[in-house]
């Protein structure tokens, strides 16, 4: 079922697509009473348009059809009141929204993703000059795993928790040939395939790199919302990647051994795939909302700074996770320079916020 067309079932349910576009804000909300065992819950899912959207429920337990009902509307209304339009576009998330709400009920799919380390820009020389690392761009998207088979097409985050993703993106893998799975980063309606684990029944995780990643190409060759990601191969390409990338802005670039098989999660340290951001990103709690779309965001309970919300995105709520980019931390104590709001993060949990684990990139000493 794709929310804003109808509940495809016995009873008809209410559901929602919304429009907002103003200045440079050209954002979508959906929304839907969806059955959930007994009784009723209203999901929703929000973000710019075109892009992979965040999700979550306004229900945290099944309630009664006449109770969702009651929410339901009190949702159009707030949202129709702040400007939103009924629309009949079909940009969505491709899945009932059920299947990926952000709270404890999110269907745990089994698939997790292969985690990078972290390498600094002072450790590049050793990956570009040593052939047996090819390189790729970082992509700045969500990290997204789909497993296709009998069953059809399942998108699991980092966590491996359902999520959805948007009909282009679906429709294309609905309609390749046989079964598999694949690990990549979706950017608004396009996914960037950089692995391949299983095709057609036969788990090849044991195989080298190289070999994935070439499979992957003859098989997903010539699509349009799935692109499988280019590999550097050789110390000129790798540096000519590298510099084009930075001439870009991108993300970073990421190094992966190409004989080394595949594995879930992050090693201690190390790992045969290493990733360097360009810049730095870091996942904090909001612990206040200030006035006229500003929060402020926190590690281990301390102030960082402040953000702005720019207008395509909801301003999010006190304990929620959000990712911000920033240029640096001005020493110990100091707030993030320049952040810059990318969005939630229903991925990362408010206990992975800590110093120690998001890394802040301080300023260096001014001889």
């Amino acid at each position: 079922m794709n929310i804003g067309k109808g509940a495809e079932m016995s009873e008809s349910l209410p559901s929602v697509s919304l429009w907002f576009r103003e200045g440079t804000s050209d954002k979508v909300y959906k929304a839907a009473v969806e059955r959930k065992g007994d009784g009723y819950v209203v999901n929703f899912a929000f973000g710019r348009r075109g892009s992979t959207l965040n999700t979550g429920t306004k229900t945290r337990s099944p309630v009664s059809l006449a109770e969702a009902t009651k929410v339901y509307d009190k949702l159009v209304r707030e949202k129709t009141g702040k400007g939103y339009r009924p629309t009949d576009e079909g940009q969505g998330l491709g899945s009932s929204v059920a299947a990926a709400v952000t709270d404890a009920d999110q269907r745990d799919t089994g698939l997790r993703p292969q985690l990078l380390n972290p390498i600094g820009e002072d450790e590049l020389e050793h990956y570009l000059t040593d052939d047996a690392w090819g390189a790729q761009e970082k992509y700045d998207g969500k990290r997204i795993t789909v497993r296709k088979d009998a069953a059809g097409v399942v998108a699991a985050n980092k966590k491996g928790l359902s999520v959805g993703i948007p009909d282009a993106i679906r429709l294309e893998f609905e309609a390749k040939d046989g079964s598999f799975t694949v690990d990549g980063e979706a950017v608004g309606e396009r996914f960037y395939l950089f692995d391949l684990l299983n095709h057609d029944g036969d788990p090849i995780t044991a195989d080298s790199y190289a070999s994935r990643i070439s499979r992957a190409g003859v098989h997903f060759k010539g699509g349009r919302a799935v692109a499988v990601a280019s590999l550097a191969v050789g110390e000129a390409a790798k540096r000519k990647l590298l510099a084009d990338l930075k001439a870009a802005r991108k993300e970073g670039i990421v190094f992966k051994r190409l004989d080394a098989g595949w594995y879930a999660g992050r090693p201690a340290s190390g790992g045969s795939a290493v990733k360097c951001k360009f810049y730095a990103t870091a996942s904090v709690v909001v612990s206040k909302v200030n006035a006229k779309r500003s929060v402020q965001v926190s590690l281990d309970g301390q102030p960082v700074g402040n953000v702005t919300i720019p207008p395509s995105h909801e301003v999010p709520k006190v304990g929620q996770v959000v990712e911000v980019r920033y240029l640096y931390v001005q020493g110990e104590g100091g707030s993030l320079y320049q952040p810059t709001y990318l969005g939630p993060r229903d991925d990362v949990d408010a206990s992975e916020c800590t110093f120690e684990q998001q890394k802040l990139k301080y300023k260096a000493d001014e001889d």
